[in-house]
């Protein structure tokens, strides 16, 4: 019983957060990354060389602001397609220390398309904001082959107060073209 009444609870949230003025869903297609995603605003584009294991890659990104919450999605193609896993796990310890999160939880996250490795997880974690405070964030790691490469991707929403159903919306939403 108790199930059932969680699962109401969170299915009113979703609706209320859905519904809000401030956050108005849209379906966006992100061709460069090949990706299409569900935001609340519309993205800026940012796109800069990175290294992340032994490599330099061109790393694209997309994010936005509503109601006090930040999200992003970026994707960066790797020469080398065999340190895919590696690339993965080194990008999440970067987020994470970058972030101070502690108490990082991570469950498994695939998104259709995606490579089935260990190393594709969705992380919940506390941290500290940019420009200081309490931080709440959750974010995702995946690959992908796409053409003569592999793209390794984050996806991540953090706010200094993230109701768990506002990041359901925003990783379920996600899709690879």
């Amino acid at each position: 019983m108790r199930i059932v009444i969680s699962l109401a609870q969170s299915l009113v949230v979703a609706l209320l957060i859905g519904c809000s003025p401030a956050l108005e869903w849209r379906t966006l297609p992100l061709s460069d990354l090949a990706l299409e995603v569900g935001l609340p605003c519309k993205p800026e584009r940012a796109q800069r060389d990175v290294p992340l294991v032994g490599q330099t890659v061109k790393m694209t990104m997309q994010s936005c602001e509503a109601a006090g919450v930040t999200f992003a999605v970026a994707c960066a193609a790797l020469a080398q397609p065999s340190g895919a896993g590696a690339a993965l796990a080194h990008w999440r310890a970067a987020v994470l220390a970058a972030a101070q999160a502690q108490d990082a939880k991570d469950e498994p996250f695939q998104p259709h398309g995606a490579l089935g490795l260990p190393q594709s997880v969705r992380t919940r974690a506390t941290g500290v904001l940019p420009q200081g405070g309490a931080m709440q964030l959750q974010a995702a790691w995946f690959a992908r082959v796409r053409q003569s490469s592999v793209d390794v991707c984050h996806a991540m929403v953090y706010g200094s107060e993230l109701p768990r159903a506002l990041a359901d919306v925003f990783f379920e939403a996600l899709v690879l073209r």
